[in-house]
């Protein structure tokens, strides 16, 4: 059943709050340590996710489950949401942010990528993926922050295509063990790997490590095209985004370090590092450098950046001062883009 929504919903993100609380402590801590602004806006773009994820998670052999969620997101839209806590508060962010429809149609459609199992030919058909699960993240915050230039918003979508891919190096050996394969499977050929055979038998090779090398290095050029977009946030998230980039670039690091073996162990960064990390960050975003507005957009969020350009975005560039801890709003990061951007893989 649907409803019109009213024009002040406060118990909704009130009960969002409480589902976080519940469904994930650190989330909870952390996001109100951040601007109000943000913070209310991400606590229901997360609690939606989260039903979203746990709909397909559930149901996703089922096609209606896909569907009942396009239909919950249809209303949304409409003004009408379900009398469901999550679609409430949803449709309050998408009203007050100008959110385009086709940023969470293209997160649904990377979760519907993972219930059907879908394998990766090449390192472009990987983007199209991350594009979805963690571009239009990306895309999303962006305009929560007030972002409203398309190469900004070019480099905040391909920062999430930078994550999922550390991700994905990450985490091969776990997602294999859960009868997935995120790695392109041409390269995997190239290397003289046979991808199904492969994953039948997951085990480390130096043939593998080339092709997780592959990944780490296109993840790095997007880190660093995507850096240059900081300096045109507010002044009070952009420390927050670089330091979860520094310290999402820095799992790649130490799959590096390990030679590559993220098949037999996983990639941590450890407590010293991370501090090291924040306090670089700090500093450098202090004096960021100029947003680079001479590079070609990834091909794959193009959709994103289109979906966008053709809806008004939010005139908001303006400063708002950090009365927040810098450490504990860098964990909030961290952790959204870790529940926002990577969905649990499915077999």
């Amino acid at each position: 059943m649907s409803h019109t929504i009213p024009e002040q919903c406060p118990l909704d993100m009130v009960a969002c709050e409480e589902l976080m609380r519940g469904g994930s402590k650190s989330f909870f801590a952390a996001s109100s340590l951040l601007p109000q602004r943000i913070r209310t806006a991400a606590i229901a773009l997360y609690a939606f996710c989260r039903v979203a994820d746990d709909a397909i998670d559930l149901h996703g052999d089922d096609p209606q489950a896909m569907q009942n969620l396009l239909d919950r997101l249809e209303n949304v839209y409409a003004g009408r949401p379900d009398n469901i806590i999550e679609d409430r508060a949803l449709a309050m962010v998408v009203r007050a942010h100008k959110l385009p429809r086709e940023l969470p149609d293209a997160l649904l459609e990377g979760f519907a990528w993972d219930a059907a199992g879908r394998g990766y030919e090449t390192i472009e058909e990987l983007h199209d993926y991350c594009a979805r699960v963690a571009g239009s993240v990306g895309a999303m915050m962006a305009l929560i922050m007030g972002v409203k230039d398309a190469q900004v918003m070019a480099r905040a979508c391909e920062l999430g295509n930078a994550m999922q891919l550390t991700n994905i190096a990450r985490d091969v050996g776990e997602d294999a063990r859960n009868g997935r394969l995120y790695l392109p499977r041409a390269w995997m050929r190239e290397a003289g790997i046979n991808p199904d055979a492969w994953l039948a038998n997951p085990v480390f090779t130096p043939a593998l490590a080339s092709v997780i090398g592959r990944v780490l290095l296109e993840a790095d050029r997007l880190y660093k095209q995507a850096s240059t977009g900081v300096a045109a946030l507010p002044r009070d998230c952009r420390s927050a985004i670089l330091a979860a980039s520094m310290i999402y670039a820095e799992i790649g690091q130490v799959v590096a370090k390990n030679c590559m073996n993220s098949i037999d162990e996983r990639a941590v960064v450890s407590k010293a590092r991370k501090l090291t990390l924040l306090c670089l960050a700090k500093t450098r975003a202090q004096l960021p450098g100029r947003c680079d507005l001479e590079t070609p957009p990834l091909p794959a969020i193009q959709f994103l950046l289109n979906a966008c350009n053709n809806t008004p975005l939010r005139a908001n560039n303006t400063a708002v001062p950090a009365d927040r801890n810098f450490d504990e709003r860098v964990e909030w990061m961290i952790d959204l883009f870790e529940r926002l951007s990577v969905p649990r893989k499915r077999i």
